[in-house]
């Protein structure tokens, strides 16, 4: 058994497919697949149930993937150790954050790191919540931004900041001009939802739900943007977190009532990853800007807030 066979292995399990995992490890889709057949006849059993374009873990997969993921993440931390111990405070970082936070939140920050931290490289993984937190337990990120809460007694949870929700509604729109509402006042209209497993979909449903309110869905998207596009082109309403408030002509963007209504976002670290000099700095400067009035995220809550 080899160490890239548990690469591979976990790859295929994780992307759910072996001709996307060999393009992310970047080798050809035979050659992967010639080696988890050599895992597979090592190991004695069918570790996936193969289809024409999915792959699926069997029970002997399900239960090897989380001795694999182990046995990768102890060969990782044991060379960021060595390093570490030599001084060395080059290498890269694998920050992982999911499409609803990763476009308004990194790109300042991550260029002011790269400008104090030349010689560090990070690697910015952009998913869903659960594709980070498992690359997390398989060694394959360092650190994830992600929405909180995030169960787990092995994760490590720490809150960045707590952001208030909006409507969004075409200029045109009867509410347009109001600068707060309650959502009982759209409860009626066409409504425009992320898809399943984005955990801000699970924001907007909640609040609904504090409001007795059962959203009418006309659309689904993964982007904010495209769901801000159909509102200005008057396809419904919808709800977004205040660091995806911007200025548009043609929608408005209303604040939420319910002060409940709000979302926390936080780093989130396993708690027995051993992080190197280069993981540190990563997380501190994270820590470090994200009240900076230029280069944090409470510019979007006070520029929405107006």
């Amino acid at each position: 058994m080899e160490l890239h066979q548990l690469r591979y292995f976990c790859a295929v399990a994780r992307e759910g497919n072996f001709s996307r995992a060999a393009e992310k490890q970047r080798i050809a889709q035979p050659s992967l697949s010639q080696q988890i057949i050599k895992l597979e006849g090592e190991l004695g059993a069918k570790l996936f149930d193969r289809f024409p374009r999915s792959a699926r873990l069997t029970s002997f997969g399900q239960a090897f993937l989380p001795r694999a993921a182990a046995i990768l993440r102890q060969v990782a931390d044991a060379r960021a150790e060595i390093r570490e111990m030599a001084g060395d405070e080059k290498g890269d970082v694998a920050l992982g954050a999911i499409p609803t936070i990763a476009p308004y939140l990194l790109p300042r920050p991550l260029a002011l790191f790269a400008r104090q931290h030349p010689s560090i490289r990070v690697n910015v993984v952009e998913e869903i919540t659960p594709v980070l937190l498992q690359r997390l337990h398989d060694g394959t990120l360092d650190v994830a931004l992600l929405a909180l809460p995030v169960p787990g007694v092995e994760l490590v949870c720490e809150e960045l900041i707590r952001e208030p929700l909006f409507a969004v509604v075409p200029a045109k729109h009867r509410l347009a001009l109001r600068k707060i509402l309650d959502l009982r006042e759209i409860k009626n209209e066409p409504f425009l939802l992320l898809k399943e497993g984005h955990c801000f979909r699970e924001n907007t449903i909640l609040a609904c739900r504090r409001s007795s309110v059962q959203p009418n869905v006309v659309f689904e998207s993964g982007q904010f943007s495209s769901i801000i596009a159909m509102v200005s082109a008057g396809m419904g309403i919808s709800i977004v977190p205040a660091m995806a408030v911007q200025k548009h002509s043609r929608c408005t963007f209303i604040r939420i009532r319910d002060e409940s209504s709000k979302r926390r976002v936080g780093l989130v670290q396993l708690r027995e990853h051993f992080p190197t000099r280069a993981h540190r700095a990563l997380v501190d400067h994270l820590r470090a800007n994200h009240h900076d009035s230029k280069t944090g995220t409470l510019r979007w809550e006070v520029a929405a807030l107006g």
